[in-house]
């Protein structure tokens, strides 16, 4: 299948579309590289542009004859979100109704969409299921759930198929460390922990280690970025036109903050410094899915389920490549 993924040159969109050229798909990324790396894709697969530039999207969709989109180009650091929504409500709304604009016009039948757990808020009870309800707590969670209502308004109208995922914390790195993740500034707990095994920072801030959970720090349930791909894959092949789907996607299991540090010592060889510090505002204490839908529905299963294996493959990358993917135009 011609899959153009906007985002396409940034981490979870180039762990995708890497992913779809070994399975067979024709995928082009689609990014305008304010965060996206180049040498994660292929240079004959990467189309440097913006999808608030609607006509500039659509002539990438024609030329390459595209079958769907998958939409991962996104702001999306919550504390940014509070500080700049004007900028948020213009990349993740207004960019997704270009996006689907633009697919109209060159006639795109389909839709995958990068969705978010945080469209679901603090309160809810878990594991989340597709049903919980949604209640985001900052602009960064209601500008994708107002593009999974647009993309869902889109479908209803003009007959378009959709899988939106929302997802938990994507982690990890190619298995061979030759990709992985490499953001301009990394807000990421486990890159953020090998970071300081590496000398890069000095220690681990931890916020607050007296939530209600079993060792007094948060918990997050990880995701690999192949598991992810899979999942991406998966959707595409199943939705046709008019076929709407939602699926949460995660391991169904959670680690601590903790439980991640740990990990990560296990995997470098050393003790790792960290300092408790204040809760932050906001933060759940506990994030865990139910991916029982998308496991009976599409037959995906997260092929990472321990956080150690998630963490080998992200520091055997760290390892290797300490700069990530080096220096690029506008990197600070």
């Amino acid at each position: 299948m011609k899959i153009v993924l906007t985002g396409g040159a940034g981490y979870i969109g180039s762990a995708c579309l890497r992913w779809l050229l070994d399975h067979g798909h024709d995928p082009i990324a689609f990014d305008d590289l304010s965060e996206g790396n180049p040498p994660s894709v292929p240079a004959d697969r990467l189309v440097v542009g913006d999808i608030l530039d609607t006509e500039a999207m659509a002539e990438a969709l024609r030329r390459h004859r595209a079958e769907a989109v998958m939409h991962f180009a996104a702001l999306a650091i919550v504390p940014d979100s509070v500080k700049d929504p004007d900028n948020y409500y213009r990349v993740n709304v207004l960019g997704t109704k270009s996006v689907l604009d633009a697919m109209r016009r060159a006639n795109v039948p389909r839709i995958v969409f990068s969705s978010t757990c945080a469209t679901y808020g603090t309160r809810a009870e878990m594991p989340l299921t597709e049903q919980s309800p949604q209640a985001p707590e900052h602009p960064y969670g209601t500008t994708k759930l107002a593009a999974e209502r647009m993309i869902q308004d889109y479908a209803s109208a003009y007959g378009l198929g959709y899988a939106i995922l929302r997802y938990f914390n994507a982690a990890g790195a190619d298995p061979d460390g030759s990709h992985g993740e490499d953001r301009r500034h990394e807000t990421h707990l486990i890159p953020l922990t090998l970071q300081v095994a590496a000398g890069r920072r000095p220690r681990l801030l931890i916020y607050g280690d007296d939530w209600p959970t079993r060792d007094g720090t948060c918990v997050r349930d990880y995701i690999h970025t192949a598991d992810l791909a899979d999942a991406h894959q998966k959707a595409v092949e199943a939705i046709g036109p008019g076929d709407g789907r939602v699926y949460v996607l995660g391991s169904g299991h959670g680690a601590t903050v903790l439980e991640v540090v740990t990990a990560c010592e296990e995997v470098v060889g050393r003790p790792i410094p960290v300092e408790r510090t204040g809760r932050r505002p906001g933060d759940p204490p506990t994030l865990i899915a139910d991916p029982s839908k998308i496991a009976s529905e599409l037959g995906w299963s997260p092929r990472y389920t321990d956080i150690r294996a998630i963490v080998e493959t992200a520091w055997r990358w760290l390892s290797t490549h300490p700069e990530g993917y080096g220096p690029k135009p506008g990197r600070h």
